[in-house]
């Protein structure tokens, strides 16, 4: 009976909020904005990432080819917001989780982030 238990479990279909949340995205009809990411990014990302997010002695630009959209897709950022990130592209040593940011706030960063790397040519 247990075996059959565990299975039936196992077989359940995933609860997509949950999913969402577990990845740090937000609500799936959220609409971000770059206007509102770009007050979210100078109070939460600017002392690393930079103006404009081209970079600082702390951390690197966000605007480079290496964040292209194909090669650091926007749950990227999510994650490394979520989770931190080890050091791999830069010699800026890891990135620490990023704590009082919400998913959505993220998400109006990544907008933010996204138009300027469209104004520097990188789509």
């Amino acid at each position: 009976m247990l075996p059959l238990l565990l299975l039936l479990v196992s077989c359940s279909k995933p609860d997509p909020e949950q999913g969402r949340q577990n990845l740090f995205l937000p609500k799936d009809n959220y609409v971000a904005d770059a206007r509102r990411g770009e007050t979210i990014y100078h109070d939460t990302c600017v002392v690393c990432h930079g103006t404009r997010a081209r970079g600082s002695r702390q951390g690197p630009p966000l605007v480079h080819s290496t964040y292209h959209p194909a090669h650091h897709h926007d749950l990227a950022f999510h994650l490394a917001v979520k989770n931190g990130v080890k050091q791999h592209h830069w010699q800026f040593g890891h990135m620490p989780p990023v704590t009082g940011v919400t998913p959505e706030q993220v998400s109006d960063i990544v907008a933010y982030i996204r138009n300027e790397q469209r104004k520097a040519g990188i789509d």
